[in-house]
């Protein structure tokens, strides 16, 4: 995210542009000034209280502050302006993960990534509350679909030569790990991960 400069905030703090307000507290929300993000949001619902993006910020200061109740109430709001917010989503993801309820969270990851197959960030969260669960089947599609669009993002490739190798596809992920280390070359895990396929496959050939 580019620096703010310190006129830019004072002109847009007051700003009479809601969208604009918005992406000021989503910047202060980005470098923990929860406070002055929370203010943004607040003067931002005054002007136009039907913009989602708006709940799902302080949905997110109200997490960060263990609030949950709050939380998912703003989460609520931001979904019934619209049913569609794949942010609100990826947000309830992100507090089911905190509460322990990992089904749900792997739900609205799925309903983020199915809105918005760039978040990065939802992907990954998938992936980890995968592991929590023990359930792939989904992810991979997924990360391939990321990848078609991303193909030199090593932290999605790292991820797909895992699952790829624990569905035993070791050929596929030999294949994504030797394309992901041409991109990093002293990726000391790929590098691991990518000795212990190629065990395997010693091993089944032998």
């Amino acid at each position: 995210m580019r620096t703010i400069g310190k006129a830019e905030v004072q002109k847009d703090v007051k700003s009479s542009d809601p969208d604009r307000l918005q992406k000021l507290g989503d910047y202060f929300a980005s470098v923990n000034r929860y406070e002055k993000a929370e203010s943004c949001y607040q003067k931002a619902i005054e002007i136009d209280p039907e913009n989602p993006l708006v709940y799902v910020g302080l949905a997110d200061i109200a997490l960060v502050r263990g609030d949950r109740e709050r939380a998912e109430r703003y989460l609520d709001n931001a979904l019934e302006l619209d049913p569609e917010c794949s942010a609100a989503y990826a947000q309830m993801a992100k507090l089911a993960r905190k509460t322990g309820n990992y089904p749900l969270a792997f739900d609205a990851y799925l309903r983020c990534l199915k809105l918005d197959t760039d978040n990065l960030n939802a992907l990954l969260g998938l992936f980890q509350v995968s592991c929590q669960m023990g359930s792939f089947a989904k992810v991979t599609f997924y990360l391939e679909q990321y990848l078609n669009s991303h193909p030199d993002d090593t932290s999605v490739m790292f991820c797909l030569g895992a699952l790829y190798k624990k569905d035993n596809r070791l050929l596929s992920a030999q294949q994504i790990l030797n394309s992901l280390l041409k991109l990093d070359p002293g990726n000391q895990d790929a590098k691991n991960l990518l000795e212990e396929i190629e065990h395997n496959i010693f091993q089944k050939l032998s």
